[in-house]
Formats: structure tokens, sequence, C-alpha cells
């Protein structure tokens, strides 16, 4: 996502990126602070005390964890690890843009399988796309841009029809903004099957998208071959003491995320009551499918110093973020459908 436009005497705000509004608790910036005092050495390139520390969150054996620069680096990771040139990485599209890239970069084919007409995954058509080819499967939960995700049961019925050698990685990138009971926790989706893990980040939820650091559970060999793959010394110290600090007050950060999911259901319910059809995301953002009209849309709110994340002629992604730009992106709806309606 590109940052606002400056404009003379008009605030501006990114919404562009999901990124976290809230400015990082003193305890964790404090544990980072402490950390940069260091930087003159490397850090633990076996990011051992947050491994122990997830191990321990999520009552898994430490093996089965693996870190990386970020969500998007362990994807990567996944690649390199199941993929040779001309293997097949199949997912969802519209989805996570960094999908197609990372698959690329590394010899493998793309596979991409349109979404459902209410914006979620078609698993079915999903499970239907596996060839001998297929290596690796990406299912974003919920969906990255448009914020849908899968229930337990679709999952669980897509799951039946993967085969055995075939890895499913379900990213959880937005998983702590879920309040719907019908999607499941990923964990306990892997712990039912021996072909499935799980990535989530800790730069949406706990705030530290700046320092890159990600983790996946996974199975142990799975987990092995992403170590065998990270680049060395690639979470920083400074990353690995606030992403443990950041553990240690998980419960104030999920109050963040609790109003953050509050305004989110307040945009729904506001853009619903303007006429706008949306579906119930279950992300820190909110998804407009707007077609053609996507980039005069995205340039309308940058006049009003709102930077969306507009997807060519598909539609455009907005974060619920700062409450002064959730109000002002609000008010541009408004203003947008009374003048195209």
């Amino acid at each position: 996502g590109r940052p606002p436009v400056q404009r003379a005497g008009v605030r501006t705000f990114k919404i562009s990126s999901n990124e976290n509004p809230y400015s990082p608790l003193p305890s964790v910036l404090a544990a980072a602070q402490r950390a940069a005092g260091e930087m003159n050495r490397y850090p633990d390139m076996a990011v051992t005390a947050l491994h122990a520390a997830l191990a321990e969150r999520f009552g898994v054996d430490v093996e089965r964890i693996a870190t990386g620069v970020g969500s998007v680096g362990l994807l990567q990771q996944f690649v390199q690890a199941t993929c040779d040139a001309g293997d097949e990485v199949l997912f969802a599209w519209r989805s996570f843009e960094a999908y197609p890239i990372v698959a690329a970069v590394n010899g493998a084919t793309a596979v991409r399988v349109p979404l459902r007409a209410d914006e979620s995954h078609d698993l079915a058509a999903m499970a239907a796309a596996i060839t001998d080819r297929t290596k690796l499967v990406l299912v974003c939960q919920p969906n990255n841009p448009t914020g849908v995700g899968a229930t337990r049961d679709e999952l669980e019925s897509f799951l039946a029809a993967v085969p055995g050698h075939v890895l499913v990685v379900i990213d959880e990138a937005y998983v702590e903004f879920v309040d719907d009971p019908e999607l499941p926790d990923g964990l306990d989706v892997m712990r039912a099957h021996a072909n499935v893990a799980v990535l989530r980040t800790f730069s949406k939820a706990y705030g530290l998208a700046g320092l890159r650091v990600g983790y996946a559970i996974a199975p142990v060999e799975v987990a092995e071959a992403l170590r065998a793959c990270a680049v060395p010394f690639g979470v920083s110290g400074v990353a690995q003491a606030a992403a443990l600090a950041a553990l240690q007050v998980e419960d104030e950060l999920l109050e963040r995320v609790a109003r953050i999911t509050a305004a989110r259901a307040w945009i729904i319910d506001a853009l619903r009551g303007q006429g706008w059809t949306l579906t119930n995301s279950q992300a820190n953002f909110v998804w407009l499918r707007l077609g053609d009209d996507t980039p005069a849309f995205a340039s309308f709110c940058d006049e009003r110093g709102l930077a969306v994340r507009p997807y060519g002629t598909e539609g455009v992604r907005i974060t619920v973020g700062d409450p002064e730009a959730d109000i002002r992106f609000v008010a541009a709806a408004d203003e947008w459908r009374r003048l195209h309606t």
C-alpha cells in the first residue's frame, strides 16, 4: 500500500497496508530499545527464546516452530522447502498478492482458482485443481483482501479431498481479528491433519509490522525444512525481543484488537446503511467490490487525504485504523454513493 499524497492543511491517513494504528506498548518498546543497544552483535540465529515462548503459548513441541522475516519470508521458505522448478503452488484468487510472487521467485508455477461470488475460497474447485505436480496449497484464512474465511466444515471437507503428500498452509495473518465462531482456529485443524501447517505473524494484531517477524507451526519435518531455508540471522535481535515482550502483554494487545473489530463492525454497518454491499470481514480491513470504478474511487479517496489499496479493476481494501480515518472514510464513501447513484 502506497502512502497518501500530502495535502496542505489536511491530515492524511495511510489505510492501505493493514497496519495496526496503535503505537507499541511501553514494555514492548522498552524491550526493543534494550535490544537495540546490542545491535553490534549478531542475533540468535536459532531464535531460541522466541521458539520456546511460542511453543509454550500454543501448547506444541518446540520442534514444530519455525520463524522468518515476517509471514512473507516464511511463505518463501515454504515454497523453497516443498517445490522444485515446475511444481505447482495452488491458491485462491484474488488473495494475498505475495503468493504468485514467491512461487515465481522459486521457479514454481502459480495456480490461481477464482473466488466464489460471495468472495470466499471455492475449496471444492481448489481440490479439483490439484494435480500430480501440486506440492503446496495456500489457504488465506480469513482471505486478504476480501476478509472472508472458511468454516470448519468447509475446511474439513476440503482437507479430506487433498492427497496426504500435498502440504496445506493455513495463512492466519489476521486470525486475532476473527470473531465469527464458525471459523475454526487453524491450530485445531492442524492437530487433526499430518499435512497441515499454520502461518501467523506479529505484524498485524501485535503491531510489529516494521520489525518483520512471523512464525509457522508445522509438522516436525516441515518445520525443520523451514528452518533450513531461513535467511541466516533474518529475524533481528530487536524483533525477537519485541515479539517476546508482546507475548507477555498479549491481553493488553488483544484489548486493542477488540477496539479494531468494534470499529470494523461500525464501518460495515455504516456502509451497508449507505447502500454498499460488503462481506462480513473477519480481518482488520473491509473490502469493496468496485469493478471498473476501482481506480476512480481510489483517486476520490486520495483527494480527501485517504490512501486506500486498489486492486486493478476489482475493488478496494480499506484498513480499519485511526478513528478519524474511519470516520472520514465512511463520509467519503457516502459522498461517492450520492454522486454515483
